[in-house]
């Protein structure tokens, strides 16, 4: 069963923090974990603790379960464009410049490995009734 959790309105360009999903995009989460632990990137602190977020969120979910025996990994993570604040800086000649200062949200899904290879049985034996 999968957790979800979601981080909104990260005042850090989308671009800048897809370089880091991208890093931990599938993998277990213990390695995701040091991966996310040792970058010096300013966006993997927040999704290290947004990381951690979403293995309480599965805890939560599946507390008969446990975690080392789960395997968890990193199912989906996606980064979103969230609001732009629009200001201006001074320019020569008495123009001005638009800056944009951008934000996003982010999406991370974990899920049990275990779950993934119980659905692929299933879905063998079903080709086998067939």
């Amino acid at each position: 069963m999968e957790a979800i959790a979601k981080l909104n309105n990260v005042p850090t360009s989308p671009r800048k923090m897809r370089l880091v999903a991208d890093m931990i995009r599938g993998e277990r989460v213990n390695r995701a974990l040091n991966i996310l632990k040792f970058d010096s990137k300013h966006g993997s602190a927040r999704l290290e603790k947004l990381l951690l977020s979403a293995i309480a969120n599965w805890q939560q979910k599946n507390e008969d379960a446990d975690l080392e025996e789960a395997d968890l990994y990193v199912k989906t993570i996606f980064v979103d464009s969230g609001r732009m604040l629009k200001r201006l800086r001074p320019a020569p000649q008495g123009r001005a410049h638009r800056i944009r200062k951008r934000s996003n949200h982010v999406t991370i899904v974990v899920d049990s490995l275990q779950a993934v290879d119980h659905t692929a049985e299933n879905n063998q034996e079903q080709d086998n009734n067939e």
